[in-house]
């Protein structure tokens, strides 16, 4: 692990690639973006972060960050603390899923450490002293849980974890006690919301112990028809028992929605077409996009290319765009700070650049 923690040169790094998750591989890729388990985990000499004092919160970080650095987790593992970088970038960090909403927006002492190739991060005293979470490429559970599987083992041998012999692990909030495990998937489903079946299918995922959540967790809104599906509950469930169901459920989700883009096509092929060929060609022509827009058009384009309609342009560039035209990385691009209507006219411009259309 680096040390001192990485600061601007990690981040700039950060910037020039991205995410091994968002490369358009992986079973079930045309449908489920990525593949994420995270799990929950509380040192047991140290009370819920929301009882801790600043010197308590400092010493959790400090124990943590070091035994991090013992584990050898991954040989590229980098900490930032993030008290030390600046609110763009822990803007930054969130829109690469390496930490969460909250931990972007909470104070006091609090880190994360990740992998270069951003499949794996531990999040330090955000709602629980760790957050250790794997993510994957397409539908990947099981795999992302052999390895989140083994994290966790070498972890709980140089942290003495909060367990119940009943209860399982303790966590800050009732909900994640028992197996502390959430796992989720990212799904992209423009037909079924172009159909309006895309409540109905929600509505059946609820009564099977799933929720559906926008992009970047709980109360967050499904920009680009990219939607989470995770579990409900932990507790009373063994990890191997979440995973058959979400096993079970998320095939069903994408078979829906590849019946929904054929019935789109056999029923009205034209306005198809018109639909998604509009949004490309906005895509290469638009000199202000904000943020929902961009998302939309290339949710329209991304659909478009899994039917074999645009062939000129991969997922993995637009899986890429998803990301990479939100508000902190356009302004990590430009190396500064900027108003909504700035960044809506870079947006404009980079978009137009990754695909090469006529400036």
């Amino acid at each position: 692990m680096n040390y001192p923690p990485a600061k601007i040169k990690k981040m700039r790094e950060l910037y020039s690639k991205t995410g091994e998750w968002l490369r358009g591989t992986g079973p079930e890729s045309d449908i489920v973006i990525s593949t994420r388990i995270r799990l929950a985990r509380n040192l047991a000499n140290f009370p819920f972060l929301h009882r801790a004092t600043e010197g308590q919160r400092k010493e959790v970080e400090r124990l943590v960050r070091e035994k991090l650095k013992e584990a050898t987790l991954t040989k590229d593992l980098h900490y930032v603390k993030l008290s030390e970088v600046s609110s763009v970038d822990r803007l930054f960090l969130m829109e690469r899923r390496l930490i969460s909403r909250e931990h972007a927006g909470g104070d006091g002492e609090r880190g994360v450490a990740f992998g270069k190739s951003e499949t794996i991060s531990v999040m330090v005293n955000e709602e629980d002293h760790l957050r250790i979470q794997v993510i994957r490429s397409g539908f990947e559970l099981r795999d992302a849980w052999k390895t989140i599987d083994e994290i966790d083992n070498t972890l709980e041998e140089k942290l003495h974890y909060a367990f119940s012999p009943r209860f399982g692990y303790l966590t800050a909030c009732p909900t994640n006690v028992g197996t502390g495990m959430r796992a989720s998937v990212m799904m992209h489903l423009p037909a079924l919301g172009l159909a309006h079946h895309i409540e109905k299918v929600f509505n059946a995922v609820g009564k099977l112990g799933l929720v559906v959540r926008g992009i970047y967790g709980e109360g967050t809104q499904a920009l680009g028809d990219l939607f989470q599906i995770s579990n409900q509950f932990t507790l009373g469930k063994s990890e191997v028992e979440i995973l058959e169901i979400m096993e079970g459920v998320v095939p069903r989700i994408a078979g829906y929605e590849r019946m929904a883009r054929k019935a789109l096509i056999t029923e009205n092929k034209e306005q198809l077409e018109d639909r998604v060929w509009r949004s490309y060609g906005m895509l290469k022509v638009a000199r202000m996009l904000s943020s929902e827009e961009a998302m939309h058009l290339l949710s329209q384009v991304r659909m478009g290319v899994n039917l074999g309609l645009i062939n000129d342009i991969s997922v993995e560039t637009l899986n890429e765009l998803f990301i990479l035209t939100l508000p902190a990385h356009l302004q990590k691009l430009e190396g500064k700070e900027m108003e909504a209507s700035e960044r809506n006219v870079i947006r404009a411009s980079y978009v137009r650049k990754r695909l090469g259309a006529f400036q």
